[in-house]
């Protein structure tokens, strides 16, 4: 990263402050700034990247990506992929097969070391890792950064030090190894309250906590109906060959168009099994039995099936580089 970051952009840190998702009323106005988001992101920023994790917010921030670079002229940033080793098996499957159908790189961000660990000695979620058996870098984080005091911490993503040294870390880790100075998230302003005062350029400057970046937002105006809403009128029929142009919403598991498989749909599988958020598959359950845009949105917790779910933890760990 040059020594005089930020200074070489021209954006606003301030653009969406004090917005909500009514300050966006309709589809078309939830896409158009988010394109225009987009589109300054790839315009400024001189190496960016998408944050991806194959879920629905994601997914949507990873198709504006794509549609903008290509409509303008842009080069497709890469797609940095945070493997935290408790993946549902084809959450990794349907990851390799949309950066090949959508033809962009796909960096796996990883905590190699204490994935070895975990290997090394054939450890199950829930097992417990020795602090001092790890790198000097991760204890770095366990002891000066987190000031945990403990000797062990279970392998668990929904745990503090689970969580930041399989996300956190493993992102900015990558962030610094591909010199990215800006990243395309997919958060929203209602999924959390920790993130309701985001912005849409969103600076993280402090060197001591993270490699100097910004993150690039362009769908914190949506709302989860809206993200769907988006995915069965735009992003299914403009990229699934045969599929209706006017959209088709699937009402179960197996109600697709003639000739339309789930592989050809990008979107996870879990969503048409009732899985609301996709976290990790020892701590994550369907929320119901309908598919997820078919549920109770404006009634009930996206992140139901979710076992982390404290807004003192999620502030914590956002303090910290986490999404």
């Amino acid at each position: 990263m040059s020594a005089d970051f930020p200074d070489y952009l021209d954006v606003d840190y301030t653009d969406g402050e004090g917005e909500d998702p009514e300050d966006y009323p309709n589809l078309e106005d939830k896409i158009e700034k988010a394109i225009e988001v987009v589109r300054t992101g790839l315009e400024e920023y001189e190496n960016p990247a998408i944050m991806w994790t194959g879920g629905k917010d994601s997914t949507l921030t990873l198709y504006f990506v794509k549609e903008v670079a290509e409509e303008y002229g842009y080069e497709m940033p890469p797609a940095i992929f945070i493997d935290h080793y408790q993946h549902f098996d084809d959450l990794l499957d349907f990851a390799d097969r949309w950066a090949d159908e959508w033809d962009f790189e796909l960096i796996y961000a990883r905590n190699e070391d204490v994935g070895e660990y975990v290997e090394t000695n054939d450890l199950e979620p829930g097992d417990d890792i020795d602090i001092s058996a790890l790198s000097e870098h991760n204890q770095h984080h366990v002891r000066d950064i987190l000031e945990y005091e403990e000797d062990t911490f279970p392998f668990l993503l929904d745990t503090y030090v689970g969580n930041h040294l399989l996300k956190t870390v493993a992102l900015n880790d990558a962030l610094k190894e591909y010199d990215v100075d800006g990243i395309f998230s997919g958060i929203r302003w209602d999924e959390q309250e920790a993130r309701a005062d985001e912005t849409f350029f969103s600076p993280r400057h402090d060197p001591d906590i993270y490699p100097p970046h910004d993150r690039i937002q362009p769908i914190l105006q949506f709302d989860e109906a809206a993200v769907w809403d988006a995915f069965w009128h735009y992003v299914v029929p403009e990229s699934v060959p045969d599929y209706p142009d006017e959209g088709y919403v699937p009402q179960a598991y197996d109600d697709l168009p003639e000739g339309i498989s789930h592989d050809d749909i990008p979107v996870s599988p879990k969503y048409f099994k009732g899985f609301r958020s996709l976290g990790s598959e020892v701590s994550t359950d369907k929320a119901a039995e309908d598919p997820a845009w078919l549920q109770d949105l404006d009634n009930t917790t996206e992140r139901a099936g979710r076992a982390q779910d404290k807004e003192d933890l999620m502030e914590r760990l956002r303090d910290l580089g986490y999404m």
